[in-house]
């Protein structure tokens, strides 16, 4: 939600707060000549209700609303009710500060009164400013979820371009065709892994979450089907420390990282030309993808695989405050570093 609108919402309560008020003094006033009692009448309110249901507005704004949204209940009474009787002791002070120590002590019954009245103006200003919280918290989520499935149906479209890069699947069913002569056994094996691949591609990547061990599962097999291009065994090092079992994680995360990688690592002699980690913690995933260029290749622009902004962008929706995203280009070495907490 804009500033503007929350700003403009309790400009507004604010403003009905204070015109019924003012109703209110106006009618108990009515008839009355003495203006002595109509200005301390009218100070009484200020301090007795105005002044402390401002305060009580924002604490509850700001301190009991959090609580709620944790599920902490009884911390949340408990704010609740120390934070309306402390708004009426201030009501008290100030009347004594303003009004002097004969205000409270001349008429104790209905200082009394006051200082209930003022406890349940407290906790009825409190409950609208849990009620406009919820209201603008609401709203933002909405808003949120709504920019996320456009996103994530950008990023379906995305991922076709992406996941149907001719260059990947003629590659791979050339390699496997050549294989094919060689070992035909160990070439079915490969179709198989593709077939793996697409079926994931295709439909598993729809749901918000998917087992992280599936991931990691459709990595191995893209490494492996990119590996075929080569003799080199060391070419790729990929390795995962701790235990994914029972972890979820957004569906293609960690590939646009890995499908980069691939594209600008051109000498497939080299040892470890990619290293590829991934570490699974309690609550954190830890993902690491590094790869060797070749500073004076001139790189070629394609329109297939994500690009940087797009990537980010998704991480920002899927994981808002619950992730780092690191990007360090060296001199040969390009080096992405990308933490998920659970």
């Amino acid at each position: 939600m804009k500033k503007s609108i929350v700003v403009g919402l309790h400009i507004g309560f604010w403003l009905c707060y204070l015109v019924l008020t003012i109703v209110l003094v106006v009618l108990s006033l009515r008839g009355e000549d003495n203006n002595a009692i109509v200005d301390e009448t009218t100070e009484r309110v200020l301090y007795f209700t105005v002044i402390p249901s401002v305060i009580c507005y924002y604490l509850f704004y700001f301190l009991v609303f959090p609580k709620i949204r944790e599920k902490k209940f009884v911390l949340t009474i408990a704010y609740a009710l120390l934070f309306a009787i402390g708004a009426s002791i201030i009501g008290n002070l100030l009347i004594y500060i303003f009004l002097g120590l004969e205000s409270l002590t001349e008429r104790e019954e209905s200082m009394m009164v006051g200082i209930v009245f003022s406890f349940f103006v407290c906790l009825a200003t409190g409950m609208v400013a849990l009620i406009t919280k919820g209201f603008i918290t609401w709203y933002e989520e909405l808003k949120l979820k709504e920019e996320l499935k456009q996103k994530n149906h950008e990023m379906e479209m995305a991922l076709v371009k992406s996941q149907l890069d001719p260059h990947f699947l003629f590659n791979t069913l050339n390699n496997i065709d050549i294989l094919i002569l060689k070992d035909a056994t160990e070439a079915s094996k490969y179709l198989n892994k593709l077939s793996d691949i697409m079926r994931f591609m295709l439909f598993e990547t729809k749901a918000d979450k998917i087992l992280l061990s599936k991931e990691i599962e459709y990595i191995e097999k893209y490494i492996a089907l990119q590996k075929i291009r080569t003799a080199n065994s060391s070419y790729v090092n990929f390795g995962i420390t701790g235990s994914p079992n029972g972890k979820t994680i957004a569906p293609m995360v960690f590939l646009p990282f890995i499908e980069n990688a691939f594209k600008h690592t051109t000498n497939k002699k080299l040892d470890n030309a990619i290293t590829i980690h991934i570490a699974v913690h309690k609550e954190i995933v830890k993902f690491e993808c590094k790869n060797k260029f070749n500073p004076n290749r001139k790189v070629r622009h394609e329109n297939s695989g994500l690009g940087n902004t797009l990537i980010e962008k998704r991480l920002n929706l899927l994981y808002r405050e619950k992730h780092t995203l690191e990007v360090e280009k060296g001199k040969e070495e390009y080096c992405v570093r990308l933490t998920i907490i659970q």
